[in-house]
């Protein structure tokens, strides 16, 4: 029997490229998403037992997805994809509930691999991914951890605003009122000892939470 699979990337080249190796190597794919706020609908509708997610991803990036996801689907299994590597990154995503971590620097052989570890109930972690876990191990003080203070919301909230979306914009997608947004704003920029617009936009970057191509 084909597993279900669900593919979050904000490239769909690679979403495409994805579908088209796996569909041959008993994967049914059921979705796909670009944007992190309506993968997190889909899935929770799709439920498959077998998730691709990007670590950076617009509306709401992959660790918030893995976080939310993992409350409601205990049983799917989630490999992260990501060219982006970073101690305080992994460390969040296999608190999150990742299973795997896979860069995208790695050959076909190893992706497919590992995403079979991961969907058969195994973990897997690329070789540099590994390097990384062992560093955070050995050091695990060297990790910045302060958004942990951040609520659910906050976290939201700071990652619309480094998007570069205001703040009647950030209640439309949200649905909540301006006064609300405002005060999760001031909430977080308290808790983190940020001034502005600029100084979140460059701890989101420093965070794994955006990418440059993300800002408009």
């Amino acid at each position: 029997m084909k597993r279900r699979l669900y593919i979050v990337d904000d490239l769909t080249s690679i979403r495409q490229m994805l579908a088209d190796i796996l569909e041959r190597h008993n994967y049914e794919i059921i979705g796909e998403s670009g944007n992190g706020q309506t993968a997190l609908k889909e899935i929770l509708e799709l439920q498959p037992q077998v998730v691709i997610v990007d670590a950076r991803l617009p509306g709401l990036n992959g660790l918030e997805l893995i976080k939310r996801l993992t409350k409601h689907l205990p049983e799917s299994r989630f490999l992260v994809f990501s060219a982006y590597q970073n101690p305080a990154i992994v460390k969040d995503m296999l608190e999150a509930g990742a299973h795997g971590f896979v860069e995208k620097t790695a050959n076909l052989k190893e992706f497919i691999n590992g995403l079979g570890i991961v969907a058969n109930g195994g973990t897997f972690f690329g070789p540099n991914v590994a390097e990384l876990i062992r560093t955070v191990v050995a050091n695990p003080d060297s990790v910045q951890r302060s958004k942990d203070s951040l609520t659910e919301r906050e976290r939201e909230v700071l990652q619309l605003i480094a998007e570069g979306h205001s703040t009647k914009e950030i209640a439309a997608k949200l649905g909540l009122s301006i006064k609300t947004v405002d005060n999760h704003r001031t909430n977080m920029m308290r808790k983190l000892d940020l001034h502005n617009v600029a100084a979140i936009t460059r701890y989101a970057l420093q965070n794994g939470m955006i990418e440059l191509e993300s800002m408009t």
